[in-house]
């Protein structure tokens, strides 16, 4: 089966920017089926998934949890590639201090934290939470996904909460606002971004490529 020739199910749980995520997919691999879809059958029968998130972490987490989808993402990704996008990849963690606490789907190690309210710099200049806006994405590790992406290149983000980067073994990629971030994590079958692939211009689009490329 030619890459170009496969279904990527989007995972609507209510809580994604998913058309602009689906018209992303569809117009770099114009001979996929790309279908957004709360349906575990049609997740089940795609040969890449995506999990999308946007809002508020306990409000994901509730929509996560009565569709059941934790069950459907763990289970994609013992089979087939899978990118998280955003808050999608925050679901991923342990536990968030957004919401005052929210135990999150532990399908990977580390917390997600605020940035907070006094952010700064190196030379002492506040910086502005939520980070949005464009910032370098630095490789930290030699991966498909990031084919063809010059290193340093720059994505777009939006996102007041962060998932630490010291000391986890995930780490694909790191970006500083005030101190380093995970903005990218890999294992095995899964590939999870903090910036908005979709938003990012031509190095979103490639990374979009490789993901409809990648075997996992």
């Amino acid at each position: 089966m030619s890459d170009f020739r496969s279904h990527i199910a989007v995972i609507d749980y209510g809580m994604g920017n998913l058309h602009s995520v689906a018209k992303a997919l569809e117009h770099v691999s114009p001979g996929a089926r790309v279908t957004i879809t709360s349906d575990p059958a049609q997740v089940e029968d795609a040969d890449r998934v995506v999990f999308p998130g946007v809002g508020a972490i306990r409000d994901c987490m509730t929509e996560i949890q009565r569709l059941k989808v934790g069950e459907v993402v763990s289970k994609a990704i013992k089979t087939k590639p899978v990118l998280a996008i955003c808050v999608g990849m925050q679901a991923l963690m342990e536990h968030s201090q957004e919401n005052g606490g929210v135990d999150c789907l532990g399908l990977l190690p580390g917390r997600v934290k605020f940035f907070g309210d006094n952010l700064q710099d190196i030379q002492g200049a506040k910086l502005k939470v939520p980070h949005m806006g464009w910032n370098n994405v630095h490789q930290t590790i030699d991966h498909p996904m990031w084919h063809g992406i010059d290193q340093n290149s720059r994505f777009y983000f939006v996102h007041s909460y962060y998932v630490e980067a010291d000391n986890n073994p995930y780490v694909a990629g790191t970006c500083d606002y005030g101190s380093p971030f995970a903005a990218a994590l890999s294992h095995k079958n899964l590939f999870a971004a903090q910036f908005h692939p979709e938003k990012s211009a031509e190095a979103g689009l490639q990374l979009l490529r490789n993901f409809c490329r990648w075997l996992g």
